[in-house]
């Protein structure tokens, strides 16, 4: 078996899944209790936002850790290309 691979950031994209875990309970009970699609649409995009930002929050860790491990120690003037993948990961 594996061993755990457990990042820092863990908890937090855990918490953020539990919380659109709740949005979408919510979202179920009320189209089942008849609701305005307005604030059905309102509820269905809190889960989204919960679900991309836990998203976004694991790719980050994600590449701060383990692309940094396989790269190694990079000296400053040549950790644009790092940067830039990095930073273009927000638009996922």
């Amino acid at each position: 078996m594996a061993k755990p691979h457990i990042h820092q950031s863990h908890p937090e994209v855990v918490k953020r899944l539990k919380r659109a875990a709740g949005h979408l309970q919510s979202v179920i009970e009320m189209i089942e209790a008849g609701r305005p699609c307005l604030d059905i649409a309102q509820q269905l995009h809190a889960v989204e936002a919960a679900v991309g930002n836990a998203k976004r929050a694991l790719i980050h860790d994600h590449l701060e850790h383990c692309l940094d491990d396989v790269v190694g120690a990079v000296p400053l003037s040549k950790r644009g290309p790092v940067d830039e993948f990095k930073a273009i990961t927000k638009y996922l």
